[in-house]
């Protein structure tokens, strides 16, 4: 008896990735409801919109904690582990820690072959292991939907804690990865994309922010003085949702659109009209907000673009920007410096 090949990943789930995410101003709304403790060693809580929480254990040391989980957007299950895994990371690092241990989150439907699930685990270790880092345990139940992700613990220097909100006017920009995975994901549902495009993106996607975190760390901890001011990590709110929380009440981030990466096939996937539900959320909320008018409108889609693990959007002192963006292209050859921070205009984000 021949066996059947295995359901589609992709098929089993309505959304995938960080396009899934709940649209920041829903999340705002509700978070804003929300009535919490407040505790002095909380250095970092959802007060703001960082990349993780920070608790103070010492005068030195503070633990960074995160928790990303998604449906898949590829149909392979050990990249998708990978990508879920890479994912996670990131937020320790946009936050300049070390991961220390992660736990394993996983949602899977009775229908499909355990197979799958061990793949997609063992994905996740790989990229883990690959972090220097460990799998502690973890939690898993049935769904609908197959759903991977990390909870994950770090350890950072409490005095060289970076935040996503702390930029100053002068700054440059470095982004450290390519956009448009977003529509590029969704061309392969549509069935559009061809196997190297698609292949190009899952390699951004599932690479580590590591290198590039090593290396902007290094900058901070050379000596006194601090030439990284700002960093987080580009994801499912876009890049333009991302920078206007870089640029907080008072900056306003000026972005070149010609120098921003994009990974091939994007843009002519932005030309033919593919779109992305998250990406719309993420337009109609940066409505008033940023200032997209000088771009053509494909590159306005690759703007407001859903991420899943997407690069690291730095802000560092101009003198040092150029060095520190060689410095990370040697690992991730993409990177590139895309703009500046000026004092308040009238959006939060100014793309030219």
């Amino acid at each position: 008896m021949n066996r059947q090949p295995l359901p589609s990943l992709l098929s089993n789930c309505t959304s995938g990735g960080c396009g899934a995410k709940l649209g920041p101003g829903e999340l705002a709304d509700i978070l804003a409801a929300l009535e919490v403790k407040q505790d002095p060693a909380l250095l970092v809580g959802f007060g703001g919109r960082d990349d993780a929480a920070i608790y103070r254990i010492d005068d030195e040391r503070a633990l960074v904690s995160t928790v990303d989980f998604f449906s898949p957007m590829v149909n392979d299950p050990f990249l998708f582990g990978k990508i879920a895994a890479a994912n996670a990371l990131s937020d320790i690092y946009a936050m300049g820690g070390k991961p220390l241990f992660a736990l394993n989150l996983s949602c899977f439907p009775e229908k499909l072959e355990r197979s799958i699930l061990k793949d997609i685990l063992a994905g996740g270790a790989v990229k883990v292991m690959e972090a220097d880092t460990v799998i502690a345990g973890g939690h898993s139940i049935f769904d609908h939907e197959p759903k991977y992700g990390l909870a994950v613990t770090g350890i950072v220097d409490s005095r060289r804690i970076l935040r996503n909100d702390t930029c100053k006017a002068g700054d440059a920009l470095i982004l450290t990865k390519p956009l448009g995975a977003g529509l590029i994901m969704a061309a392969l549902r549509a069935g559009e994309a061809d196997e190297a495009v698609v292949k190009t993106a899952a390699d951004s996607m599932e690479r580590l922010n590591r290198w590039a975190a090593e290396k902007m760390i290094a900058f901070n901890a050379s000596g006194s003085y601090t030439y990284v001011h700002a960093c987080t990590d580009v994801t499912g709110f876009g890049l333009a949702v991302h920078a206007s929380e870089m640029a907080g009440g008072a900056y306003t981030l000026v972005i070149d659109g010609a120098s921003l990466p994009v990974l091939p096939g994007a843009m002519g996937f932005a030309e033919s009209f593919y779109a992305t539900a998250a990406g719309q959320r993420n337009r109609n909320y940066m409505e008033g907000k940023a200032d997209v008018s000088a771009l053509a409108p494909a590159l306005a889609e690759i703007v407001f673009d859903p991420q899943t693990s997407g690069g690291l959007l730095i802000a560092v002192e101009p003198e040092a920007a150029q060095e520190l963006c060689d410095a990370i292209r040697k690992d991730d050859p993409a990177a590139a410096i895309i703009g500046e921070v000026v004092e308040r205009e009238d959006v939060a984000v100014l793309i030219v």
